[in-house]
This record gives C-alpha cells, structure tokens and sequence, in this order.
C-alpha cells in the first residue's frame, strides 16, 4: 500500500454513484480516493498513473465493461486489488468477476460500513464476499450451473496431502484457527500451507482457492 494509507479508485458510468463512493471512502482514517473513471478504458489509463491499492469496480458500464477492465488490471505486475460492486445479483457476474481476478463481491446495496470493512479487507490481501453471494456460489456448483473441472487435472498433483486437506478445509469456509485445531497443526503452519498451495494453483487469495476446490471436485456442495 502507499505511504498515505490505502490508495481508492472508484470506476463507474454514474457520476452521483460515484461521487457518493468518493465521500463515504475519503471519510474514512487511513483510505484516500485518488481517481475516479467512468468506464473500464478509462479505468486502465487511470490505474496507470495513480497506482491505486484497491479498484471499486462496477459490472456494467458503456464501452469495456468491469469485468473485462478486471481481468486487464489483475493480469498486470503488482496488481491492484478489485472489488466489485453491482446491483445485479445474477450468478454468471459472480462467477465472471472472481474468474477475472477480482478479490471481493458487494451488492451496491451494501452498508458503508461493509464497504469501508471491505477495503480494508481486500487491501490486507483477504478477499471478501458477501453472505448472499457466497450462498449462490455454493448453491451454483449443487445445481450445476458451474462445471467443475475434469478428473486428473494438473493442478492436484502440484498440491501435497496436506496441501490439499488445508485447501478443502479452507473452501468450507474454516479460518485458519479452526483448519489447524481440525487438523491438529498450529496456525502459523497453516497459513505456511496456504501460501505454498496458492501460487501452485495459480490463485491469488482464498475465494479463487475456494473456487478451484469446486472446480477440481475437492469439495462437494451440502
């Protein structure tokens, strides 16, 4: 993060949305809106040049949309992070934007505070989903509506045992105190565990592990 704290960029094709953003972020100890963009071109020509920590991302917007303008931000060196923010609530957005490297999923709708606590989130290196999102997710991979991956994809074989029981206990949703105390490891190994097998599968925060550890059928929806 920068020196003044965590650096915002907020991109969206309503102005009064964004401005409203804005505010909410720069009342806010420690985080510091430096750019605003009102469509996902503008957005990349921006990031460019004021090197924000955490994009707040909207899905539709006139020209490149969030999610393309997502998988060109996270596809650079020292990425920002991305959070998106929708009003839509339908699961391929979800789906389309975790794949695309965002780190985070809130409903416009969301509280400030759960905005503010987002940020921070996010900008830590977690990645955050709402509740409700993380619920169609779940229920997406029971009905179908995301395939998982083929049996013998290359990704198991990278990952030791215990990588992967860290991984499936990780995708239900355990902290890292609850993975060591059912495991019967310390929580620093733990989080050593998960550091290993995140660049192996080719991810960068839990949420995309979580998501692979449904597409590789390591973990089976209730």
């Amino acid at each position: 993060m920068g020196a003044i704290g965590v650096r915002v960029m907020v991109v969206d094709d309503q102005v009064m949305v964004r401005a409203g953003l804005a505010a909410i972020v720069d009342a806010q100890d420690g985080l510091e809106v430096v750019g605003e963009a009102g469509d996902g071109e503008a957005a990349l020509e921006l990031a460019a040049e004021v090197l924000p920590d955490v994009v707040l991302m909207d899905i539709r917007m006139p020209g490149m949309d969030g999610l393309s303008a997502t998988a060109r931000l996270t596809a650079g060196v020292d990425p920002p992070r991305v959070l998106v923010l929708t009003t839509f609530h339908q699961d391929a957005y979800v789906f389309q934007a975790l794949r695309a490297g965002a780190s985070g999923f809130l409903l416009k709708d969301a509280e400030p505070a759960e905005l503010v606590a987002a940020i921070r989130v996010v900008a830590g290196g977690e990645a955050m989903l709402s509740p409700a999102v993380t619920r169609r997710l779940i229920d997406a991979f029971a009905t179908g509506t995301v395939s998982a991956a083929p049996e013998g994809d290359p990704r198991l074989a990278t990952l030791t045992p215990r990588e992967r029981d860290v991984l499936v206990s990780l995708a239900q949703g355990l902290s890292n105190a609850e993975i060591g105390a059912a495991l019967g490891i310390v929580t620093g190994t733990v989080k050593a565990h998960i550091n290993a097998l995140l660049p192996k599968l080719g991810v960068r925060d839990r949420v995309q592990a979580t998501i692979v550890a449904y597409d590789l059928g390591l973990v089976r929806p209730r």
